[in-house]
């Protein structure tokens, strides 16, 4: 089994069981009660364990919100319960958005120890810092991702600015991306895909590029690099959760292929595809004719994409760069 916890901190155990139904009560959908990688993790045959760094009524798209945030210690008490159970056996951990020091640096040792039980245990990292210029979360997070938490990642999901803040280079060019990617596979992790970027696209200005890199080494122990270069359709609105189903899907997409990042990065890209079609479309549809949907209206459709996410139409293919 493949077991993994969500943080958001949540940890992982790949399972070879059939995934867990989802369901819901018919054109309704709960206001984010329950985090988007879970659900997707667990129909794709995945044990998740699951620890909220923040337990909201409803995510911050909405005009109002009302809950706690974790804190360190709490992390730290639900961690040792977990241990006191024995049952803190992982093959994976992502975390996603923080805001506090102490609780990203609590992350990092229950990485740290639990990569001492495991030392296969892959550590997904969305660094939540920022985009299009300036960071949404307390400057002093900056160097604990840069200095602690990238160095014992295994796969970073970062933006065009949060590459470009974690390793000081600008990317004006696919080689200036490429570089990037370089530097962040000197800080530790293996596999990068830098999930957004203004470089513009082959196909037009409809489109933006997404590219990943990820490193293998051979049994005679040199190393290789696989690079791509993905067109994503750009969709005019905001959603909450995207990063999050992302980084769910990469993880996923990547256990099935861990050698073929290019075969993973066309599943996780058409999954996102096809969710955020779905949800778009339904949004209008509920909005009317000229109207913009509303946060309510532009909840991910998870459960009507199901489907999708066990086995998506190849969409949006990747392709191999030097």
């Amino acid at each position: 089994m493949t077991k993994t916890t969500t943080m958001m901190m949540m940890m992982v155990m790949s399972a070879s069981v059939p995934g867990i139904p989802l369901t819901a009560p018919s054109g309704q959908r709960p206001p984010n009660l329950f985090p988007v990688c879970v659900s997707c993790l667990q129909v794709l045959g995945f044990e998740v364990d699951s620890i909220n760094s923040v337990q909201f009524s409803n995510h911050t798209g909405y005009s109002h919100w009302k809950g706690q945030v974790l804190t360190a210690d709490e992390l730290h008490v639900l961690y040792e319960g977990i241990k006191l159970n024995n049952v803190h056996h992982y093959d994976y951990v992502l975390t996603g958005y923080t805001r506090d020091t102490s609780f990203l640096e609590m992350v990092v040792d229950i990485v740290q120890e639990l990569k001492r039980a495991n030392p296969n245990l892959v550590y997904v990292c969305d660094p939540v810092l920022g985009d299009h210029g300036s960071m949404y979360v307390p400057q002093n997070l900056y160097p604990v991702y840069k200095n602690k938490v990238v160095p014992v990642a295994d796969i970073i999901t970062p933006n065009q600015f949060e590459a470009e803040l974690l390793t000081g280079k600008n990317i004006s060019t696919e080689k200036d991306a490429v570089e990037v990617m370089d530097l962040l596979h000197a800080m530790g992790p293996d596999t990068v895909v830098i999930t957004s970027s203004d470089l513009p696209s082959r196909l037009g200005d409809r489109f933006l590029v997404s590219l990943g890199s990820q490193r293998h080494v051979r049994p005679d122990g040199s190393r290789t690099t696989q690079r791509v270069r993905i067109e994503v359709p750009k969709v005019d609105a905001v959603f909450v959760g995207t990063g999050d189903l992302f980084a769910a899907m990469l993880l996923a997409w990547t256990h099935h292929y861990p050698n073929d990042l290019k075969t993973a990065c066309e599943k996780t890209f058409s999954v996102m595809h096809h969710v955020i079609q779905r949800t778009i479309s339904y949004a209008h549809e509920l909005a009317g004719p000229g109207r913009r949907p509303s946060p309510p209206q532009l909840e991910l459709r998870m459960v009507q994409s199901k489907a999708d996410i066990e086995d998506p139409a190849i969409v949006t293919e990747a392709t191999v760069i030097s």
